[in-house]
Protein backbone atom coordinates (compact mmCIF):
# COMPACT_ATOMS: atom_id res chain seq x y z
CA UNK A 1 0.00 0.00 0.00
CA UNK A 2 1.10 3.55 -0.75
CA UNK A 3 0.35 6.69 1.24
CA UNK A 4 0.03 9.60 -1.20
CA UNK A 5 -0.05 12.94 0.57
CA UNK A 6 -0.92 16.31 -0.89
CA UNK A 7 0.22 19.30 1.15
CA UNK A 8 -1.78 22.47 1.69
CA UNK A 9 -3.79 24.49 4.18
CA UNK A 10 -7.44 23.66 4.96
CA UNK A 11 -10.48 25.76 4.18
CA UNK A 12 -11.81 27.86 1.29
CA UNK A 13 -9.56 30.81 2.14
CA UNK A 14 -6.49 28.84 1.02
CA UNK A 15 -8.06 26.57 -1.60
CA UNK A 16 -6.43 28.13 -4.69
CA UNK A 17 -3.20 29.28 -3.04
CA UNK A 18 0.11 28.32 -4.65
CA UNK A 19 0.95 26.58 -1.37
CA UNK A 20 -2.04 24.27 -1.96
CA UNK A 21 -1.01 22.74 -5.27
CA UNK A 22 -0.43 19.43 -3.46
CA UNK A 23 -4.11 19.36 -2.45
CA UNK A 24 -5.14 20.19 -6.00
CA UNK A 25 -3.07 17.34 -7.45
CA UNK A 26 -4.42 14.78 -4.98
CA UNK A 27 -7.99 15.93 -5.66
CA UNK A 28 -7.41 15.34 -9.37
CA UNK A 29 -5.97 11.87 -8.74
CA UNK A 30 -9.09 11.07 -6.70
CA UNK A 31 -11.39 12.35 -9.44
CA UNK A 32 -9.70 10.61 -12.37
CA UNK A 33 -9.29 7.28 -10.58
CA UNK A 34 -12.68 7.34 -8.85
CA UNK A 35 -11.40 7.16 -5.31
CA UNK A 36 -13.75 6.62 -2.41
CA UNK A 37 -15.18 9.83 -0.94
CA UNK A 38 -12.78 11.75 1.28
CA UNK A 39 -13.66 11.51 4.96
CA UNK A 40 -12.15 12.89 8.12
CA UNK A 41 -9.43 10.58 9.41
CA UNK A 42 -5.91 10.94 10.78
CA UNK A 43 -6.30 14.69 11.43
CA UNK A 44 -6.92 15.04 7.71
CA UNK A 45 -9.13 13.99 4.84
CA UNK A 46 -8.44 10.49 3.52
CA UNK A 47 -9.71 8.42 0.60
CA UNK A 48 -8.90 4.99 -0.78
CA UNK A 49 -7.96 4.42 -4.41
CA UNK A 50 -6.48 1.79 -6.69
CA UNK A 51 -3.74 3.01 -9.03
CA UNK A 52 -2.82 0.29 -11.50
CA UNK A 53 -1.90 -2.69 -9.33
CA UNK A 54 -1.31 -0.59 -6.19
CA UNK A 55 -3.74 0.24 -3.41
CA UNK A 56 -3.21 3.70 -1.99
CA UNK A 57 -4.48 6.06 0.64
CA UNK A 58 -4.85 9.65 -0.52
CA UNK A 59 -4.35 12.08 2.35
CA UNK A 60 -4.83 15.83 2.71
CA UNK A 61 -3.67 16.89 6.21
CA UNK A 62 -6.05 19.38 7.84
CA UNK A 63 -3.57 20.47 10.50
CA UNK A 64 -2.27 23.48 8.56
CA UNK A 65 0.98 23.18 6.66
CA UNK A 66 3.37 23.57 9.59
CA UNK A 67 1.90 20.54 11.38
CA UNK A 68 1.42 18.23 8.37
CA UNK A 69 3.60 15.55 9.95
CA UNK A 70 1.06 14.87 12.69
CA UNK A 71 -1.49 13.73 10.13
CA UNK A 72 0.99 11.86 7.93
CA UNK A 73 2.55 10.07 10.91
CA UNK A 74 -0.83 8.96 12.23
CA UNK A 75 -1.88 7.49 8.87
CA UNK A 76 1.50 5.87 8.29
CA UNK A 77 1.44 4.15 11.68
CA UNK A 78 -2.17 3.02 11.33
CA UNK A 79 -1.57 1.28 8.00
CA UNK A 80 2.02 0.25 8.86
CA UNK A 81 3.27 1.80 5.64
CA UNK A 82 7.02 1.86 5.09
CA UNK A 83 8.51 5.34 4.82
CA UNK A 84 9.74 4.56 1.29
CA UNK A 85 6.07 4.01 0.31
CA UNK A 86 5.06 7.49 1.44
CA UNK A 87 4.78 9.95 -1.48
CA UNK A 88 4.38 13.67 -0.74
CA UNK A 89 3.23 16.14 -3.40
CA UNK A 90 4.16 19.72 -2.57
CA UNK A 91 4.85 23.18 -3.99
CA UNK A 92 8.47 23.93 -4.90
CA UNK A 93 9.76 27.50 -5.11
CA UNK A 94 13.11 26.44 -6.57
CA UNK A 95 11.53 24.84 -9.62
CA UNK A 96 10.12 26.69 -12.60
CA UNK A 97 6.32 26.86 -12.89
CA UNK A 98 4.69 23.77 -14.45
CA UNK A 99 7.80 21.62 -13.90
CA UNK A 100 7.84 18.43 -11.84
CA UNK A 101 10.70 16.56 -10.24
CA UNK A 102 10.76 13.47 -8.01
CA UNK A 103 13.36 12.69 -5.39
CA UNK A 104 13.81 10.39 -2.41
CA UNK A 105 14.83 12.08 0.82
CA UNK A 106 17.09 15.11 0.72
CA UNK A 107 16.75 18.52 2.29
CA UNK A 108 13.50 20.31 3.02
CA UNK A 109 14.57 23.62 1.44
CA UNK A 110 12.73 25.65 4.06
CA UNK A 111 9.39 23.98 3.35
CA UNK A 112 7.57 23.79 6.69
CA UNK A 113 5.27 20.95 5.60
CA UNK A 114 8.25 18.76 4.67
CA UNK A 115 10.08 19.76 7.83
CA UNK A 116 7.12 18.63 9.93
CA UNK A 117 6.84 15.28 8.12
CA UNK A 118 10.56 14.66 8.51
CA UNK A 119 10.36 15.43 12.23
CA UNK A 120 7.43 13.05 12.74
CA UNK A 121 8.25 10.22 10.32
CA UNK A 122 11.85 10.42 9.15
CA UNK A 123 13.41 11.83 6.00
CA UNK A 124 13.48 9.02 3.44
CA UNK A 125 10.08 9.47 1.82
CA UNK A 126 9.49 10.35 -1.84
CA UNK A 127 8.84 13.96 -2.73
CA UNK A 128 7.01 14.99 -5.88
CA UNK A 129 8.10 18.61 -6.28
CA UNK A 130 5.60 20.77 -8.16
CA UNK A 131 7.24 23.92 -9.47
CA UNK A 132 5.54 27.22 -8.73
CA UNK A 133 8.56 29.43 -9.40
CA UNK A 134 10.07 32.07 -7.10
CA UNK A 135 8.79 35.64 -6.73
CA UNK A 136 12.38 36.89 -7.11
CA UNK A 137 12.68 38.40 -3.64
CA UNK A 138 12.99 36.34 -0.47
CA UNK A 139 10.93 38.93 1.41
CA UNK A 140 7.99 38.25 -0.90
CA UNK A 141 7.96 34.46 -0.54
CA UNK A 142 5.40 34.27 2.29
CA UNK A 143 2.86 36.43 0.44
CA UNK A 144 3.59 34.66 -2.86
CA UNK A 145 2.85 31.13 -1.65
CA UNK A 146 -0.21 32.23 0.35
CA UNK A 147 -1.77 34.06 -2.58
CA UNK A 148 -3.97 32.42 -5.19
CA UNK A 149 -2.60 31.39 -8.54
CA UNK A 150 -3.05 34.23 -11.02
CA UNK A 151 -5.75 33.76 -13.63
CA UNK A 152 -3.06 33.28 -16.29
CA UNK A 153 -1.52 30.46 -14.24
CA UNK A 154 -4.69 28.43 -13.80
CA UNK A 155 -4.46 26.60 -17.18
CA UNK A 156 -1.00 25.15 -16.52
CA UNK A 157 -1.96 24.26 -12.94
CA UNK A 158 -4.96 22.31 -14.23
CA UNK A 159 -2.88 20.59 -16.92
CA UNK A 160 -0.12 19.66 -14.47
CA UNK A 161 -2.59 18.16 -12.02
CA UNK A 162 -4.26 16.23 -14.84
CA UNK A 163 -0.91 14.92 -16.12
CA UNK A 164 -0.06 13.74 -12.60
CA UNK A 165 -3.42 12.00 -12.31
CA UNK A 166 -3.13 10.42 -15.76
CA UNK A 167 0.20 8.83 -14.80
CA UNK A 168 -0.46 8.27 -11.09
CA UNK A 169 -0.22 4.49 -11.50
CA UNK A 170 3.38 4.91 -12.70
CA UNK A 171 4.12 7.09 -9.67
CA UNK A 172 2.53 4.55 -7.31
CA UNK A 173 4.57 1.75 -8.90
CA UNK A 174 7.76 3.54 -7.90
CA UNK A 175 8.89 4.20 -11.47
CA UNK A 176 10.01 7.73 -10.67
CA UNK A 177 12.06 8.47 -13.79
CA UNK A 178 9.30 7.20 -16.07
CA UNK A 179 6.62 9.14 -14.17
CA UNK A 180 8.66 12.34 -14.30
CA UNK A 181 9.30 11.91 -18.02
CA UNK A 182 5.66 11.15 -18.86
CA UNK A 183 4.47 14.25 -17.01
CA UNK A 184 7.17 16.35 -18.71
CA UNK A 185 6.14 15.14 -22.17
CA UNK A 186 2.47 15.76 -21.40
CA UNK A 187 3.21 19.32 -20.33
CA UNK A 188 5.43 20.03 -23.34
CA UNK A 189 2.70 18.62 -25.57
CA UNK A 190 0.27 21.13 -24.08
CA UNK A 191 2.68 24.02 -24.66
CA UNK A 192 3.96 24.44 -21.10
CA UNK A 193 7.69 23.92 -21.67
CA UNK A 194 8.70 27.47 -20.67
CA UNK A 195 6.29 29.07 -18.20
CA UNK A 196 7.15 32.38 -16.53
CA UNK A 197 6.24 33.41 -13.00
CA UNK A 198 3.91 36.43 -12.75
CA UNK A 199 6.93 38.60 -11.86
CA UNK A 200 8.88 37.37 -14.89
CA UNK A 201 5.89 37.84 -17.15
CA UNK A 202 5.49 41.39 -15.85
CA UNK A 203 9.14 42.21 -16.52
CA UNK A 204 8.97 40.76 -20.02
CA UNK A 205 5.85 42.80 -20.77
CA UNK A 206 7.51 45.97 -19.44
CA UNK A 207 10.65 45.32 -21.49
CA UNK A 208 8.58 44.80 -24.63
CA UNK A 209 6.69 48.01 -23.99
CA UNK A 210 9.90 49.95 -23.43
CA UNK A 211 11.40 48.53 -26.64
CA UNK A 212 8.45 49.82 -28.58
Amino acid sequence: MRLIVGLGNPGPRYARNRHNIGFLAVDEIARVHRASPFRRRFQGEAAEVVLGSERAILLKPQTYMNESGRSVGEAQRFFKIALADVIVLHDELDLAPAKLRVKLGGGNAGHNGLRSITAQCGNDYRRVRLGIGHPGDKAQVHAYVLNDFAKAEEPWVEDLCRAIADHAAVMAAGEDASFQNKVHLAMVGRGWDAVKTPAEAGKAKAASRDAN
